[in-house]
């Protein structure tokens, strides 16, 4: 049985998570590292000078380092004001025109896409696998073949279920097939190690939270040159997404169309150093560890997950919830301990929490963690009892 989730135990949940440090076992928004936070706070400058210019040049060149680009003169980054969605918004609104657009989902985000290209793009196509579910890499070909697609556009790694989905053999078969490939690349981007060159990807979207690792509120476009310049044959559908003016901003004037955040800027540029100081395959490594040793730790728990491991990402476990566990009394019961967690969405709310392993997270916070689970869990194991004698107690009563 679980907890009457009333308003009082709604107040108290907000009172937990005011009162102490959060550990954000999410993917994303996280805890961000010391460095992050100061940079926010430097000094003010105006966005229309060249301090400001300087910035976003060095935040460009660190976003194509990131993605570990060789041709950087063939590749652009540009950076948005808004979450990662308003990087996808951008692309789906920008890019397509009359082609015909087919949107892969196999979850909730994949599903985001097609919202978005539905009110952009007339010719959308779309191709559904269950959530949680492997892409069939043959049905896809198949269907880009007899249908003449022009445009696919995916998710890299599906938040909902932690599904991280294959950029090479795909990005191989639409090379092949002379299509442009656009991926989401939101929640993998600063963890998973992702090759624009390689994977033949025309665009690729990202934000500043998730596996970045700074505050959210930015997102990003990278992009093959060639490919922006082809932008400006196409009628704008949106104004302050549109993704051609913030290339032609960037490349003939080194700024944004539209008034930037500029302390996320700083943020930004500074979890981007700390990633490249680190180096990427390094972080990759210590993210996986990680995720493995809390995958090792909640299996010895006796919890199963949702899919196999070998097609989980670096920075999220998605975990089935015992039978006798209610998510939301969970949750709560791991706030008291200054642990926050994620429910599941969609086909999976209340059948599976979610566990991330990115931001300022230390190997003392995972085994704070995992020790915290295991009393939590424990104490939800030994309540249906407790709940059964005060129904024999109240039936006791009743009968007299």
């Amino acid at each position: 049985m679980g907890l009457d989730w009333s308003q009082k135990n709604m107040n108290e949940f907000i009172s937990i998570q005011s009162s102490k440090r959060n550990l954000l076992f999410t993917p994303g928004p996280v805890n961000v590292e010391e460095s992050v936070r100061k940079a926010i706070a430097r000094e003010d400058i105006c966005h229309r000078e060249k301090d400001f210019e300087r910035l976003l040049l060095s935040i460009e060149n660190k976003i194509l380092q990131l993605f570990e680009i060789k041709q950087k003169d063939n590749y652009r980054a540009v950076v948005i004001t808004g979450s990662g969605t308003s990087a996808n918004e951008s692309i789906l609104s920008s890019v397509v025109g009359d082609k015909k657009l087919l949107i892969v989902s196999n979850g909730e985000f994949g599903e985001r896409l097609l919202e978005i290209s539905n009110i952009y793009n007339k010719n959308t196509f779309h191709l559904s696998f269950p959530w949680g579910e492997l892409l069939d890499e043959r049905a896809i070909e198949k269907y880009v073949l007899e249908n003449k697609i022009e445009v696919v556009a995916m998710v890299h790694h599906e938040t909902s279920s932690g599904m991280l989905n294959p950029l090479k053999s795909l990005g191989s078969i639409f090379k092949s097939l002379n299509v442009k490939f656009i991926v989401d690349c939101v929640s993998s981007a600063g963890a998973e190690p992702i090759n624009l060159e390689a994977n033949h990807i025309a665009f690729c979207s990202s934000s500043s939270s998730k596996a970045i690792g700074s505050y959210p509120g930015l997102s990003f476009v990278v992009g093959k040159k060639s490919e922006f310049e082809e932008l400006k044959k196409i009628p704008a559908k949106t104004v302050y997404l549109n993704l051609y003016k913030f290339y032609r901003f960037i490349t003939e004037f080194t700024q944004t169309p539209n008034t930037p955040a500029v302390p996320l800027f700083y943020a930004l540029e500074q979890t981007l150093a700390n990633i490249l100081i680190e180096g990427a395959l390094n972080r990759y490594n210590s993210l996986l560890t990680k995720a493995n040793l809390l995958r090792k730790g909640m299996t010895t728990l006796g919890l199963h997950f949702l899919i196999a491991q070998q097609n989980m990402c670096s920075i999220l476990t998605t975990v089935k919830i015992p039978s006798h566990v209610a998510v939301k009394e969970l949750r709560l019961l791991l706030a008291k301990k200054s642990i926050i967690i994620y429910e599941g969405k969609g086909c999976f709310k209340n059948k599976v929490f979610q566990v991330g392993n990115i931001g300022d997270l230390s190997f003392e916070d995972i085994n704070y963690f995992l020790i915290s689970l295991k009393e939590v869990l424990q104490s939800l194991a030994i309540k249906p009892s407790i709940v059964k004698i005060e129904n024999k107690k109240r039936d006791l009563l009743l009968s007299y």
